[in-house]
């Protein structure tokens, strides 16, 4: 849905901007999350509202994954485990709620599996966005990695120095905002309220122009009137 389309009046569309860091590329190996990281939209504003958790994944981190997020051992050790903190990311996003994911298959491949591993309800893929689709559709052949992304957007992404899951979903959350449309939705505005208030507007006038009109100028405009049946212009 675009940002400039209609929603129903008084309806509310809940999107959960989602990311989240791992032990390696592939679940089924048994590689696991260790970073989940939302940010709440809602009819394409942002409202504030963050879920951010640490997991200790029970398991060594490769050398691979801790160069791309930073994230050791020996920090991660000291948070819960996934079982202990599910509760609250399936809380906070909710049933009823979008989500929107850059490489949508990847991060939802994971949280499935943890899911399964724990007997609860996985998550629909019917519901997630994937950003990269969305780019790679509005840009074709055009990179489409979230720094490729924040260039073409002008999205400040200077402090992105590792990979980080609540960092990566605020930087998305703009950039999912500009490829629906940009970052200004008016759904509830009616009528009035879009009207522009002219009275704000400085309005630039000319000066009054005065112009000599001669003897000879008179008598054409007189001849002028004799020809009109009840002009509407008088000597």
């Amino acid at each position: 849905m675009a940002a400039n389309g209609c929603l129903g009046k008084g309806f509310t569309l809940r999107q959960i901007v989602l990311d989240t860091e791992t032990t390696g590329f592939r679940f089924s190996d048994g590689d696991k999350i260790v970073e989940i990281g939302c940010v709440e939209l809602e009819n394409f504003l942002p409202t504030g509202n963050t879920f951010h958790q640490y997991i200790n994944p029970k398991r060594a981190m490769p050398q691979e994954a801790f160069k791309v997020h930073g994230l050791s051992d020996q920090f991660l050790e000291k948070f819960p485990i996934i079982n202990d903190i599910i509760d609250d990311f399936l809380n906070f996003i909710r049933d009823d709620s979008v989500l929107v994911i850059h490489n949508a298959q990847f991060d939802m491949g994971f949280l499935n599996a943890e899911l399964k591993a724990l007997g609860r309800t996985q998550i629909s893929m019917s519901r997630a966005i994937d950003t990269v689709k969305l780019a790679r559709e509005k840009f074709p052949g055009a990179p489409a990695s979230l720094d490729a992304l924040c260039r073409r957007f002008k999205v400040d992404n200077s402090g992105r120095e590792f990979h980080g899951a609540l960092l990566d979903a605020e930087l998305l959350s703009e950039i999912y905002l500009e490829l629906v449309g940009g970052r200004q939705p008016d759904f509830e505005l009616s009528d009035n309220e879009r009207t522009l208030d002219t009275k704000k507007k400085k309005v630039m006038t000319r000066a009054p122009r005065s112009f000599k009109i001669t003897e000879k100028d008179k008598m054409a405009h007189k001849k002028f009137l004799s020809k009109l049946k009840s002009p509407i212009w008088f000597d």
